[in-house]
């Protein structure tokens, strides 16, 4: 049978995800100690970040500084989980400021006169920023600084390493999907 109502087909997909969110990234950081003057190694850190609105968004990394040890330390390895938010401000003449607040555990082996104490961990809190630089669609170069507080590192005093990497970022974007 027909009808004189008008019908309408459906043009548009029931469901369109422009972008999800996401970021994933890792690189290469090159860390100051703090255990003893012009003591540097370096390692890998990886992050991913989940924009939540207006720049504000979670974020989680884990660092392994675990390479180029100094001579004079006989076992030194610093490694850090840590999660907290990061703000990503708009982008200016290409580059994409942003600034982080984390918190987390860090874990240290360290050189000692004791051979069964050269293994701790600790709260570590840690704050920094940087800049990506986008490379191709949604690959960015990126650049951070993080300076780190482990709190009341063997005594009253805390330990501060800081450092900087230098990576790239994968944000998962252009998804579409057809529900």
């Amino acid at each position: 049978a027909f009808s004189g109502l008008p019908v309408f087909a459906q043009v548009a997909p029931a469901v369109k995800i422009n972008s999800l969110p996401l970021g994933v990234g890792g690189g290469f950081s090159d860390y100051n100690l703090d255990y003893g003057r012009g003591r540097r190694m370096y390692g890998a850190s990886a992050w991913a970040n989940y924009d939540l609105f207006h720049g504000v968004g979670v974020y989680a990394e884990g660092t392994s500084i675990f390479a180029g040890k100094p001579s004079s330390l006989t076992r030194m390895r610093q490694d850090t989980g840590k999660g907290g938010v990061i703000y990503r401000a708009h982008p200016f003449f290409g580059i994409r400021p942003f600034a982080k607040a984390v918190i987390g555990v860090g874990s240290i082996d360290f050189p000692s006169g004791n051979p069964h104490y050269t293994h701790d961990t600790y709260t570590v809190w840690a704050f920094g920023g940087g800049g990506e630089y986008k490379l191709w669609k949604t690959l960015y170069a990126r650049a951070d600084y993080e300076y780190q507080f482990w709190h009341q590192y063997h005594g009253p005093r805390d330990l501060n390493p800081s450092g900087f990497t230098v990576g790239a970022t994968y944000y998962l974007r252009g998804l579409h999907g057809h529900y």
